[in-house]
């Protein structure tokens, strides 16, 4: 018999016994849809996670102060007050240092009518929104005559603005901020959370007002500085290096007052976790599919005994020990490509429910669907081997007195 006619006959045999044939693919398709939902929600979370990263800015680095030192305690990273706008400029005026936007911030209280928040504000310049990748939804951003001038304009996070009750009319009007009146001049695009803190909910005012009013000093909470180009990071960063050392006294085996932390390392550490989180969801599932293997071959043992004599028969009128070692090999592969195919198109549906609730959409690899079908197929084989073989080595003579 050619493989088509034994596809044929074993689609027949599993049509005489359908629901044999489903409980005995359902662990092939509960193993498949794991697989392939699993896999596709941790590639789903992997997109998610660093479209978010991506959308802080392009080509990002991140200059904060180290830690403070009161006696021999050492401080929270960051605590310190060794980075000032002196240093911004200078860092930002280094080769391959597309623009820099240096920040301070303070909680303040927000009133907008009879309406109020607390929220973060932020003290920085105009390259902040190009810097952080912000997009302005009504209005416009800070000015460099805001800081210039020391004007008291705000620009309101979209969350602040919704907790204010404040939307596209609201430009050109005043809120307070700490009992100090301000004059909302935009609304930033919403962008969503980054870590722990919500990039929306915040007020943005120019840097030499909150320095003025709200921030003693003129030390800063952290520089951002976009790269040019992702080739010369690591060379920007070098250059940071030096010229911060230099600028704060530090020797070449001093320990730094400041800290770089640059997107991409960021984004690789992610891509890292997420791939190992992958890796085992997709093992984890995997586990099933065995499970659903040790089924086929339960149900296939069960099907050469009941089959015994119509196998002595068949060997009686010349079929080979081959001949039924194909026929029975090929019954377990149906089974457990059919429950593969079934599988892979509920895992797919489930997958793209999945992304629709966690937010990060459908995500699909088209090598999941590959691999999944590969290992349904091995999975017919492996746990099918022994059933056809005990099936194939049976002697004719004691089949046909089997009852």
């Amino acid at each position: 018999m050619n493989l088509l006619e034994l596809v044929h006959l074993a689609l027949s045999r599993l049509g005489s016994s359908r629901l044999r044939a489903f409980l005995t693919m359902l662990g092939v398709i509960i193993g498949v849809a794991s697989v392939v939902a699993l896999v596709s929600a941790g590639q789903g979370a992997t997109s998610g996670i660093t479209s978010r990263l991506q959308g802080l800015g392009t080509n990002l680095l991140t200059v904060t102060p180290g830690s403070s030192f009161t006696g021999f305690t050492r401080g929270a990273a960051g605590s310190a007050t060794t980075l000032t706008v002196a240093d911004a400029t200078a860092i930002g005026g280094l080769d391959g240092v597309a623009a820099y936007a240096p920040q301070v911030s303070t909680q303040g209280l927000v009133v907008a009518g009879t309406t109020n928040t607390t929220t973060s504000i932020v003290g920085t310049t105009s390259a902040y929104a190009s810097v952080n990748a912000f997009d302005i939804w009504q209005g416009r951003f800070l000015t460099d005559a805001s800081n210039d001038y020391d004007l008291r304009e705000a620009v309101l996070g979209g969350t602040t603005a919704d907790d204010l009750g404040l939307g596209a009319s609201s430009i050109g009007s005043t809120i307070t901020i700490d009992g100090l009146p301000f004059q909302v001049v935009g609304i930033l695009q919403t962008k969503g959370s980054a870590g722990p803190t919500s990039q929306d909910d915040q007020v943005l005012i120019p840097l030499t007002t909150a320095q003025h009013h709200f921030v003693s000093g003129t030390s800063v909470r952290s520089i951002s500085l976009s790269v040019a180009t992702a080739d010369q990071i690591d060379a920007v960063k070098a250059s940071i290096t030096t010229t911060l050392d230099e600028r704060h006294g530090i020797s070449s085996s001093g320990t730094p007052d400041f800290n770089i932390t640059d997107q991409s390392q960021l984004l690789s550490t992610v891509n890292s976790v997420s791939g190992l989180l992958t890796v085992l969801l997709g093992g984890i599932a995997s586990i099933s599919l065995i499970v659903g293997g040790i089924g086929i071959m339960n149900i296939m043992l069960v099907s050469v005994r009941e089959r015994t004599r119509e196998i002595g028969i068949r060997k009686a009128i010349g079929a080979r020990s081959r001949d039924i070692l194909a026929q029975f090999l090929v019954e377990a592969l149906v089974i457990s490509l059919l429950g593969g195919l079934i599988g892979i198109v509920a895992g797919v549906v489930a997958s793209a429910v999945i992304g629709q609730v966690a937010g990060w959409g459908f995500a699909f690899n088209p090598l999941t669907v590959v691999v999944a079908v590969a290992f349904s197929l091995v999975v017919g084989v492996v746990f099918g081997v022994w059933p056809a073989r005990q099936a194939a080595r049976l002697d004719p003579i004691v089949a046909l007195r089997y009852e």
